[in-house]
């Protein structure tokens, strides 16, 4: 071990985890904030054309991404949970083993998921909420962002793997990278391409990014290795898939949930949503800053778990449920009194920003409780267990979203379409505190 790897340990293994979890976790969210960024940059552009059917368009596509970010975060998320717990158990050849095949395999799955998906593209489009009025801008866009897949999926790799080794603010500049990118060739490119032109900019920025973040490992990791690796042990790959699927179960479950609000919504008109597709990605404001704040310290508490330092866990997770709910608490009322200016800061369409407006301020009055179900989604993932990460991740926005859904909008219709996220938050949050509970006595 050298000098540089035995200062990092030394760190991540000293009696202070509150100030390593804020060094590992504030890179983190200002990555997700600049993903943020990223996010917004086509819905604002795209917006600012003024046609609410080439918005509702794209909107339908982000269960597209949200799939594609899946199986990403099943070698991203599940390789650095097993990695961080490899580090702390001081083995930097199975490291270096495991960094690689996650690698290669993103990149090959990326690329047959892409193909898949365009195989049955127009039927697949369809069932995610497009009209005869919206599937030519949702087929631009969907076709561009799928032949793009393998460098979409495999950004996610690298993205978290660099942060095992204390290397977040580079995973950081990677993402500030691809944003840079998306941002400047947004306006370059959708006036003349349209709904195509959005979704170049994207995959372009994530190629730029992915650049950016592979010369990273090649030149500053000591441990993470890209020689090429198609083969693993099998425990290995079993502990990768049993948290990386649960992972990208969490994303899978997401997109379902966007496209069964899209199906309830499309009988109220293609403007909502376009409205919704708009609140989603202004929800990421507040959902993202969460992410970073919980899932940033996977390799911290990963590395705890696998030094069998169960009262610093315990410790700083009670640290993290306070921090968590107050600044959930802090940005929902922000957002809910700024809901109509933040909206009109996007569209020019004052019946979207009308529409958008109330579906905004519901779907970040439950962000306390999203807090606690993310916090302990990342203890359990981080820990390596995977049922209760499985259980939480089917959760708030998986079958209790689904089931609110269903019940309340059958029982109040549109409002409880609206109110839906909200109350699946505060259940999820109930289950989420139980299981943790249970684990601790257990």
């Amino acid at each position: 071990m050298n000098m540089s790897e035995e200062k990092k340990e030394n760190r991540l293994s000293s009696g202070r985890p509150v100030p390593t979890w804020f060094r590992l976790c504030l890179p983190v969210v200002l990555g997700s904030i600049i993903t943020i960024v990223y996010s917004l940059a086509d819905t604002y552009f795209i917006a600012q054309t003024g046609d609410a059917l080439l918005v509702a368009g794209v909107s339908v596509c982000a269960p597209v991404f949200m799939i594609l970010m899946a199986f990403g975060n099943i070698f991203g998320q599940g390789g650095s949970s097993l990695i961080s717990r490899l580090l702390g158990q001081k083995r930097p050849e199975e490291v270096r083993r495991v960094s690689a095949f996650c690698f290669w395999i993103a990149l090959a799955v990326g690329a047959a998921v892409g193909i898949l998906l365009l195989l049955v593209r127009d039927p697949f489009l369809r069932l995610l909420g497009s009209s005869g009025d919206t599937l030519p801008y949702a087929r631009e866009y969907g076709t561009v962002l799928l032949l793009g897949a393998p460098f979409i999926v495999v950004n996610f790799i690298h993205m978290n793997l660099l942060r095992c080794e204390r290397m977040a603010g580079l995973s950081m500049c990677g993402t500030l990278i691809g944003a840079a990118v998306n941002i400047i060739l947004d306006p370059l490119l959708i006036p003349g391409m349209g709904a195509a032109g959005a979704a170049v900019a994207t995959v372009i920025g994530y190629l730029c990014s992915d650049v950016f973040l592979l010369a990273v490992v090649l030149r500053r990791s000591a441990s993470l290795s890209v020689r090429p690796e198609l083969k693993i042990e099998s425990p290995f790959l079993r502990d990768i898939l049993s948290i990386g699927i649960t992972e990208a179960i969490t994303n899978i479950a997401s997109s379902v949930c966007v496209i069964l609000v899209n199906q309830k919504l499309l009988a109220f008109g293609d403007d909502k949503i376009a409205a919704m597709g708009i609140v989603l990605k202004v929800t990421m404001i507040v959902q993202m800053i969460l992410v970073g704040f919980s899932f940033g310290g996977v390799p911290l508490f990963g590395f705890l778990s696998g030094a069998g330092e169960k009262e610093k866990i315990r410790s700083l997770l009670r640290f993290c449920i306070l921090f968590l709910c107050a600044l959930s608490l802090a940005m929902t009322v922000l957002v809910c009194f700024a809901a109509e200016p933040l909206l009109r800061r996007i569209t020019p369409d004052a019946g979207l920003v009308a529409a958008g407006a109330p579906m905004l301020r519901w779907h970040v009055a439950g962000s306390v409780f999203a807090g606690i179900v993310m916090l302990g989604t990342c203890l359990c993932q981080a820990s390596g267990k995977a049922l209760p990460a499985l259980i939480l991740s089917l959760s708030r926005q998986g079958v209790v979203f689904a089931l609110v859904l269903l019940a309340a909008s059958a029982a109040f219709g549109y409002q409880g379409i609206l109110a839906s996220q909200c109350a699946a938050d505060f259940l999820s949050a109930v289950l989420a505190v139980c299981l943790l509970r249970f684990d601790r006595a257990g």
